[in-house]
């Protein structure tokens, strides 16, 4: 008798999805419909002159291994000179004076190159050396791992 009651009540398997693509076409249709009402995002960025004189190069201030002072000059070409801490500052002030003289030009730039061997002291004492004489653009030149 258990038998007979088992086969009437038979268990389904089956998952009904009519429902589920109804949902489906209807979302279809609303997107369909909304899409071509949407405007995209336009993003008005700021415009900037140019400016007619080009940035000047900068002044490479190198460190040794010995902790002697060279300077070079880009903008004369890449010969390098020895200096002493008084006559790179004498140098720096003698830029400024000539980049305040010029109107519409940037600060003169500076970048600091040392050899590794070289305590990070006496970079430090060649960037107070530079802040001192109110320079702001200073820079480290490093070497890319090869």
């Amino acid at each position: 008798m258990r038998s007979n009651r088992r086969s009437k009540t038979k268990l389904m398997n089956d998952i009904n999805v009519v429902p589920y693509i109804d949902v489906m076409l209807v979302l279809l249709v609303i997107f369909m419909v909304t899409a071509p009402m949407m405007n995209p995002g336009q993003v008005d960025l700021p415009q900037v002159s140019q400016s007619s004189t080009p940035a000047p190069a900068p002044l490479e201030v190198i460190i040794k291994r010995d902790n002697s002072l060279a300077l070079r000059d880009h903008s004369k070409g890449d010969e390098e000179s020895r200096v002493s801490r008084e006559e790179l500052v004498s140098i720096l002030k003698s830029r400024q004076a000539g980049q305040s003289g010029q109107a519409g030009q940037s600060e003169q730039a500076v970048v600091i190159s040392a050899d590794k061997s070289v305590r990070y002291e006496e970079v430090i004492n060649v960037m107070d050396v530079l802040q001192q004489q109110h320079i702001k653009k200073v820079g480290l030149l490093m070497q890319a791992k090869k």
